[in-house]
């Protein structure tokens, strides 16, 4: 059945473990949803179910035609290339290999913080951080292993150590090989995520810190920093290069 709401626009995250859709009108979330495969019947659904004019897809892994194709014809699609245009002046020495969620994030954040200094921490399969500052001026940021990447790099890497899953942890000495590596992959990226953010704030002083990301929320209440947490940030990006992309 047909929601009876008009100009909807659909954003699409494709990551490297889960794509993310959302529903937007105008700037306001209708909803959003994850799936793990059938990216393109699952696409599918959401047109037939909503009625959308326009679409972005934002692709960190491999190259989708069919679902290029799919929006291309049901919707109006912004075409998420290096000619589209952002509310940030970017500094970025590589802009070609600057990540599109990366550009996202940094968007939703010159929106919604456009005078303010603002750090943007991204926990997924890499976690990124990203500097704009109250000039709306992105400056660059770093990458690191995510959570799952370092459990998993452990295994890969050595003859004897066991692949884990993530577990959050309460006591930082390991008193086994497993309490080990959990404390060393959970303890480790606690400590990288407060150690980078003093190294921004002795830097530049009053900064808004963002939390965003399918691994953020374990850290929430981890971090010493005030922080604003946003689980949804990205889309909101994708949203706003929509509306800001649109021919008037």
């Amino acid at each position: 059945m047909l929601i009876n709401i008009d100009q909807l626009n659909l954003v699409i995250d494709i990551g490297n473990t889960l794509l993310k859709i959302a529903v937007f009108k105008n700037n306001s979330l209708i909803v959003s949803i994850e799936f793990k495969d059938n990216f393109k019947s699952n696409i599918e659904g959401v047109l037939d179910k909503y009625p959308i004019t326009h679409s972005i897809l934002c692709n960190v892994s491999n190259s989708n035609e069919g679902l290029n194709y799919l929006l291309s014809i049901k919707t109006k699609q912004i075409l998420f290339n290096e000619s589209i245009k952002v509310p940030f002046t970017n500094s970025y020495s590589t802009i070609s290999t600057f990540g599109k969620d990366r550009i996202a994030l940094v968007s939703a954040a010159s929106k919604e913080f456009s005078n303010q200094n603002v750090l943007i921490i991204d926990l997924g399969s890499c976690i990124t951080y990203d500097f704009k500052n109250s000039k709306n001026h992105y400056l660059g940021g770093s990458i690191s292993p995510g959570i799952h990447m370092r459990y998993k790099s452990l295994n890969d890497h050595t003859a004897n150590l066991p692949l884990l899953n993530f577990k959050n942890i309460t006591n930082f000495v390991g008193k086994s090989t497993e309490e080990s590596i959990h404390s060393g992959v959970v303890n480790g990226v606690i400590q990288e995520v407060n150690g980078i953010i003093s190294q921004y704030k002795n830097e530049f002083k009053e900064i808004r810190i963002i939390l965003t990301g399918g691994d953020s929320k374990f850290l929430l209440k981890k971090i010493k920093n005030t922080i604003f947490a946003h689980s949804n940030f990205l889309l909101v990006g994708l949203n706003f290069l929509v509306e800001s992309n649109k021919i008037k």
